[in-house]
């Protein structure tokens, strides 16, 4: 069975479509959970309503906490052998459930492609499709984790994953941040044994002015050096793994902190931010040759850094 976690905040103008993409799936084994998150708008009374007509809906009414916090509810909830995420102005694939369950054999996650859907309409085409099997979470990370797609890899949204796992491995979101895709996948990279990727695009992701993703501020870009100060903690004192990718991922998020281009006040806001960088983990995970020039440069002066990615722009004209 499918334990569909759908976290609601004020998308009463998407939430019936995502519902209705579960609702109508061809395949009938599974939950549905959704948390509203303190919602201002008629996303409550939406919910009610399809509740009284499908009993497979539970719903959780909440304070609103955030978007981790709200799926760390509904895995707490869940009841199925799965775990599927799915955001509330999102939809899925009309055979994606069913799809899904064929080809599970008790992997820890299975990995399928999406598209991505914008206001006015269109949607894309979606990234080429891949498959593997038999491969470790970690094979798949140091694999994928860096190609650039149209989809992000870091995304949740793009796996299933078994419960069970999650639960052995205390696999929940850091609540009270932004970016807590990117701190959740590499771990979950991490523990999993058994990782299964099929080519199936079984995903829609709605892309709308206003939403969490795209959304730019200042508490966003100190989530940027949580992130990054979490990761290198738990992934310098593993000595087993080749840690090459994840090194480079850790060193360019410490650095894209300091190339918000919509951040005013620059002087003030890098101070700030130059407090919360842990400079031995930054060290430890500037390997490269380009972030480690990075890393001198930005102990020496955050406008130093700046002006050195100009010059390399305009070197690379």
């Amino acid at each position: 069975m499918f334990s569909i976690i759908i976290p609601v905040y004020n998308v009463e103008q998407y939430l019936r479509q995502c519902l209705d993409s579960v609702i109508h799936q061809d395949y009938s084994d599974y939950e549905i959970i959704c948390i509203n998150d303190g919602s201002t708008d008629n996303s409550l009374a939406i919910l009610q309503k399809y509740g009284k007509k499908e009993n497979r809906i539970k719903i959780i009414d909440q304070e609103n906490c955030g978007l981790s916090t709200a799926r760390n509810v509904g895995i707490h909830e869940a009841s199925g052998n799965y775990i599927l995420f799915l955001d509330s102005d999102d939809w899925l694939e009309p055979n994606a459930l069913q799809i899904l369950a064929a080809k599970q054999y008790k992997e820890d996650m299975i990995c399928f492609n999406g598209r991505r859907c914008f206001e006015d309409g269109t949607i894309e085409k979606p990234d080429n499709g891949i498959k593997e099997d038999n491969m470790t979470g970690w094979e798949y990370y140091n694999k994928y984790g860096l190609v650039t797609r149209k989809f992000h890899f870091v995304c949740t949204v793009l796996r299933i994953y078994k419960r069970s796992f999650l639960l052995e491995n205390n696999l929940f979101f850091k609540e009270g941040i932004y970016h807590e895709d990117n701190l959740f996948t590499p771990i979950a990279c991490y523990y999993a044994q058994k990782v299964k990727v099929i080519p199936d695009c079984l995903y829609v992701y709605r892309i709308r002015e206003g939403s969490i993703t795209q959304t730019v501020n200042v508490k966003r870009i100190f989530d940027i050096l949580i992130v990054a100060n979490t990761l290198s903690d738990f992934f310098i004192l593993k000595v087993e793994i080749d840690k090459s990718c994840v090194y480079r991922e850790i060193a360019g998020e410490y650095f894209s902190s300091f190339t918000q281009e919509l951040i005013e006040n620059y002087g003030v806001l890098d101070k700030e931010l130059i407090k919360l960088i842990n400079w031995g983990n930054f060290k430890e995970v500037s390997v490269y040759p380009r972030h480690k020039r990075i890393y001198k440069l930005l102990k020496i002066d955050p406008i130093l850094f700046r002006l050195y990615l100009i010059l390399e722009t305009w070197l690379k004209r």
